[in-house]
């Protein structure tokens, strides 16, 4: 299985005209390129490429005999670049905006000569790349599986993000309380709750709670960059694929909802479905059932499991 970083390398020119020197990172894992289907997968805010194997983010989704099985497809998956996975960071993050991700990721398949897909996955924001992509390449994937994502970012989330960026812009541990602040987008008072009954741990004298949060603030600072995540929380602040657009892709659609998830609303979700169906025959619902908000996408593997096996037919 081919899991080394590969790199593209291009000039690209920002929708806010800046010329960048792009070294576009990705991974292939399971069949050779062209020898099978090719299913692309956009990963999530604080993700990278490596979607499976040992280390992988998506291993219980991407893997041999997995429903995305390596053993029958091709998986790719880029880097968005600036998230630092491959040692690329972007100083000035404003410069770029989930579209431009997209043409990168175009630009990529296009090195690549890829020029169709067998499908695109994507969670959150790697969700929200996936809708601008296909917005601009109508005929790019036979299948599309957004997931706890929507096609822009509707007013609470943005705020959400406006949040996240003013923490960001602080001088004091800003990665690691804006990290905490976005704990509690990803999940829900239900889910905390039930796992740490205001339980106290004496030793370090704070609820479990308190200290399961400075936990992932710290986990996060550890392994990645304050200018990465700045990009990143930026990238979801800025998705916004075309409306008018997006009855002409071709691809069957199936849209992933969590009933829980405070980030990407269930009912913005199925609004956009509702919206769509209307127009467009080839597009379904699907619903996770969880306590656990947002990151049940990350979670919740035997619902998601079970919704994808039925959808990827080859």
């Amino acid at each position: 299985m081919k899991t080394e970083l590969n790199y593209i390398n291009f000039s690209y020119q920002t929708h806010s005209q800046k010329e960048y020197h792009i070294s576009l990172s990705y991974q292939l894992f399971g069949k050779d390129l062209f020898s099978a289907p090719i299913i692309l997968v956009n990963h999530a805010l604080t993700g990278n490429s490596d979607v499976s194997g040992e280390k992988g983010w998506w291993k219980k989704l991407i893997g041999e005999n997995q429903v995305i099985g390596t053993d029958k497809y091709t998986v790719l998956c880029f880097n968005i670049p600036g998230n630092g996975y491959d040692g690329f960071l972007i100083d000035e993050y404003e410069d770029f905006t989930a579209s431009d991700v997209a043409n990168i990721f175009l630009k990529g398949l296009e090195f690549l000569n890829i020029k169709n897909l067998y499908a695109i996955i994507g969670g959150s924001l790697g969700g929200g790349i996936a809708w601008e992509m296909l917005v601009k390449n109508q005929q790019l994937a036979e299948v599309f599986i957004p997931i706890a994502c929507d096609f822009k970012t509707h007013d609470w989330l943005h705020a959400q993000c406006l949040v996240q960026k003013f923490l960001l812009n602080q001088n004091d541990e800003p990665l690691q309380k804006a990290r905490i602040h976005a704990m509690l987008c990803y999940r829900t008072p239900e889910s905390l709750n039930d796992r740490f009954q205001n339980k106290y741990n004496q030793q370090k004298q704070r609820l479990e709670s308190e200290d399961w949060l400075i936990y992932h603030g710290n986990a996060l600072n550890d392994r990645f960059s304050l200018k990465a995540y700045k990009l990143m929380n930026h990238l979801l602040m800025n998705i916004n694929a075309e409306e008018n657009l997006l009855e002409k892709i071709q691809a069957q659609i199936h849209l992933v909802s969590v009933d829980t998830d405070l980030f990407f609303p269930a009912s913005e979700i199925r609004m956009c479905f509702e919206n769509l169906k209307k127009k467009k025959e080839n597009v379904f619902y699907h619903e996770i059932k969880s306590i656990h908000g947002h990151d049940a996408f990350l979670m919740e593997y035997e619902q998601l499991n079970n919704i994808i096996k039925p959808i990827l037919k080859i």
